[in-house]
């Protein structure tokens, strides 16, 4: 006879939580202790953990090897830190094998973690290591919290007391393209109970998906949308990201400002400058104009080499210009600090290899 399969105690919110304790007949004041226990503390051994009796019987009987639950665990792979130690780039190997990359940067005053959504991306943008490998498969809500609480447990070490401040989906995947596990990492890792990540703190990167974006808006989703554009014209955009055919460019900006009209909150626009593509003075002056009357700021961000691209970063007088003309625009627009080029963990080197 099979035996059911075992499910991660970290793939519930803590409204999930309650309902696996009620199904199994323990009342669900203790959730909140057990909740604490895996998010808060992050403690990767629960028989070392003291509970109320009902919370220790039920954990004693279903959680651990061959029994009902598991806890997210992965394994470190490799680490690699950045030449200036201010970045920290984890190998992590999930269950069955797939492999992930995700990035712990310190900045002044502040730690962010760059999390993965999907092992591998359909995608497929032309300038970037994880497109260029394709896709395997989703990443369970679980998956997605276990990065954050090892790169915790990381900072933890080597800077006792900081505190983990800022969480960005922009690692390997497209987060919108893996939705309902997304939004349920999410919330359990803005519970103030838990990992305790405010959600103005949180950004999700998306390429474009347009129906996703509508509805994070319709849901009033509480955190902070980052748009992958890259290109002012359909041609210039498709060129760069193929996902530009199954949601043009004209539908991609009316969901945008749908978007900011039903939340009244800003998008950040991401711009990887590349040399000869869409660096030039025509194509900000285009951009500008394409997001009038959106409340946009636009993070300019030089092009990272991948082994896949032959394309280069714009030379930074050409960078310059571009950011002057979006900014006579009227339009908030700052490079973004690089973190991690030496290790292959800036913005479209994620791979999964070593």
């Amino acid at each position: 006879m099979n035996q059911p399969e075992q499910k991660s105690l970290h793939d519930p919110d803590l409204a999930g939580l309650r309902e696996i304790l009620v199904a199994d007949g323990v009342n669900p004041c203790h959730a909140r202790a057990l909740w604490g226990a895996l998010h808060r503390e992050g403690i990767s051994d629960l028989s070392l953990k003291s509970f109320a009796p009902p919370l220790r019987r039920w954990v004693d009987r279903s959680v651990g090897e061959g029994k009902a639950y598991f806890l997210e665990a992965p394994e470190l792979v490799e680490e690699i830190r950045s030449d200036d130690g201010l970045t920290r780039k984890f190998l992590l190997r999930l269950r069955d094998g797939q492999t992930i990359e995700t990035v712990l940067m310190g900045y002044a005053g502040r730690h962010t973690v760059c999390v993965s959504t999907q092992a591998g991306c359909a995608m497929g943008c032309v300038f970037c290591a994880t497109g260029q490998g394709g896709y395997v498969r989703h990443l369970r809500p679980g998956e997605i919290v276990a990065q954050v609480l090892h790169a915790r447990r990381v900072l933890s070490e080597i800077a006792p007391g900081r505190r983990l401040r800022n969480l960005v989906l922009m690692g390997m995947g497209e987060p919108l393209h893996n939705y309902e596990s997304v939004m349920l990492a999410l919330s359990s890792i803005s519970d103030p109970g838990g990992i305790s990540i405010g959600p103005s703190r949180i950004a999700i990167s998306t390429v474009g998906v347009v129906p996703a974006i509508l509805r994070l808006a319709e849901e009033s989703r509480p955190y902070n949308l980052a748009v992958s554009l890259h290109g002012s014209t359909q041609e210039e955009r498709a060129a760069l990201v193929p996902v530009a055919k199954r949601w043009p460019l004209e539908s991609l900006i009316e969901a945008c400002r749908e978007y900011g009209k039903i939340t009244g909150k800003r998008i950040f626009f991401e711009w990887t400058l590349i040399a000869g593509k869409n660096d030039s003075p025509e194509t900000a002056t285009r951009l500008a104009g394409l997001l009038e009357g959106i409340d946009a700021h636009i993070n300019l961000i030089p092009l990272n080499p991948t082994g896949g691209y032959s394309g280069v970063e714009s030379d930074g007088g050409t960078g310059e210009q571009f950011q002057e003309i979006l900014l006579a625009a009227g339009f908030p627009c700052t490079f973004r600090q690089r973190r991690g080029i030496d290790v292959a963990a800036g913005c479209g080197m994620l791979k999964a290899g070593r």
